[in-house]
């Protein structure tokens, strides 16, 4: 904390840190010229960027809504091997921008067929995520793709490689990595003003309840048929599965260990991301326990604990993680960082974000007030204790405050942006896939560390890319 008075006033202020650190660090301020506006008709300028989507589900319609204000994008060709997801992304393009993207069935002859795409989004099952963005990459495109990189670690790694070969840009979809509201926490308030102290536990977890978690149903007439899902890897290898059991596979891919890596890297991969990159790198080991305590009848654990041990330059630090998918209580989602002096709460919702100083802790945090860095908390940051035995061993409450305005950002639109920006050269992106394999590694080895009960130290054989 020595160092807060200092850097109070020195460098940038926080309203030109908004404008020029956070913004362009996630490629909201553009060097493009003012032509650039949301294209995606026939009369888009000529130095638009040609887009094409792999894998046309529900994810694909999120980050579309996420694309359609960022500048100068010409939507151009959909692609999924469901018919009626497809006609749903043409639908969606030509109501928002006029224009007739071509549409495919099959990724590999798009990708020949579409000689002027210039970049592709891929949306797809995570098992498709490597063979459609190495296919891409070799295609000449530049890519986005949606985390996980892959549901294997070698699928991961030749993800990196295809992107080293080829030299075009690979962005995974680690979307925290350009919100705002991290850039500012971790650049701002952990490194720069240090508010949390030596910080020594992290904790974050997502819980969903039951209701959220079903098996996914669509009637079986708008499906594709049997020999449409084999030949795109939903059988199962040396099984003749019944048409019903391959439309399940295609429709509840996150259930099975060949299609996806469950519910720890479908929704933690986000969260475990985080404690990678605040942390500065890697852990050092993982222990993890889970179960298939409510889903009786899947394949995944849909329960799982697990606890990362860091060595960072200040010493050991231990992350906590947990996903819930039979409730939902205890706040939805969101990840803490605790230090001695104080604790971050933050979220991609605004409202999960909450900062506490720790009672007694110096110097008091009053001029990052004064300065804009910080709010006062509009609530008390937790009830006083009252004056029982039990209570003489409790902390005093900490105060609370909160992050200022102005980083409310979409989730997904800052780092698309930002993937964007990068191709015309206007920014660098936030989490290539080189990047994203090295906080995504140890990922892959939370499933292994639960079914083993063993904790696994890592070496540079489970991480290296």
């Amino acid at each position: 904390m020595e160092n807060l008075t200092q850097n109070l006033d020195a460098g940038l202020t926080r309203r030109e840190f908004l404008l020029k650190g956070t913004l362009a660090g996630a490629g909201l301020v553009f060097g493009a010229p003012a032509i650039l506006k949301a294209a995606g008709g026939p009369e888009a300028p000529s130095n638009v960027i040609n887009v094409g989507f792999i894998g046309c589900g529900k994810q694909q319609e999120v980050l579309f809504n996420a694309m359609v204000n960022i500048p100068g994008l010409r939507y151009t060709a959909v692609c999924d091997i469901m018919k009626d997801r497809v006609g749903g992304a043409f639908g969606r393009i030509k109501a928002r921008f006029g224009n007739s993207p071509g549409r495919y069935i099959d990724a590999e002859e798009m990708l020949e067929k579409e000689k002027d795409l210039d970049a592709v989004v891929v949306s797809t099952p995570d098992f498709w995520h490597a063979p459609h963005t190495v296919m891409a990459l070799k295609a000449g495109k530049h890519v986005y793709c949606e985390k996980m990189m892959s549901n294997t670690i070698e699928g991961a790694r030749s993800m990196v490689k295809a992107m080293d070969e080829t030299g075009k840009l690979c962005q995974i979809g680690h979307q925290r990595r350009s919100n705002p509201r991290y850039i500012y926490t971790l650049q701002e308030l952990i490194r720069n003003h240090k508010i949390c102290g030596r910080i020594v536990n992290a904790n974050a977890q997502w819980n969903r309840a039951v209701s959220s978690s079903r098996d996914i149903s669509a009637p079986s007439r708008i499906l594709p048929n049997a020999q449409t899902l084999l030949k795109y890897g939903f059988g199962r290898e040396a099984q003749e599965l019944p048409i019903e059991e391959l439309q399940r596979r295609f429709l509840n891919w996150r259930l099975y260990k060949d299609l996806s890596g469950g519910p720890i890297s479908d929704l933690g991969a986000h969260q475990i991301d985080i404690f990678n990159w605040f942390f500065g790198g890697p852990p050092k080991s993982v222990m993890a326990s889970g179960g298939c305590d409510y889903f009786k009848d899947r394949e995944h654990f849909d329960n799982v604990m697990c606890i990362f041990d860091y060595d960072t330059p200040e010493g050991g630090a231990r992350a906590f993680y947990q996903v819930l998918t039979t409730t939902s209580a205890g706040g939805g989602y969101s990840e803490a960082f605790m230090g001695t002096e104080g604790t971050i709460e933050i979220s991609e919702r605004a409202a999960y974000t909450k900062i506490y100083r720790e009672s007694g802790s110096a110097p008091s945090w009053e001029p990052l007030v004064q300065k804009g860095w910080l709010k006062k908390a509009t609530a008390p940051a937790r009830p006083s204790e009252s004056s029982d035995a039990i209570a003489s061993y409790a902390s005093a409450p900490p105060e609370g405050f909160e992050l200022p305005g102005g980083m409310n950002e979409p989730p997904h639109q800052p780092h698309l942006a930002n993937f964007f920006a990068a191709i015309r050269g206007d920014a660098k992106l936030n989490c290539d896939a080189r990047e994203a394999l090295e906080s995504e590694a140890p990922i892959y080895w939370v499933n292994p560390a639960a079914e083993r009960k063993e904790t696994i130290i890592f070496t540079p054989e489970h991480l290296h890319t």
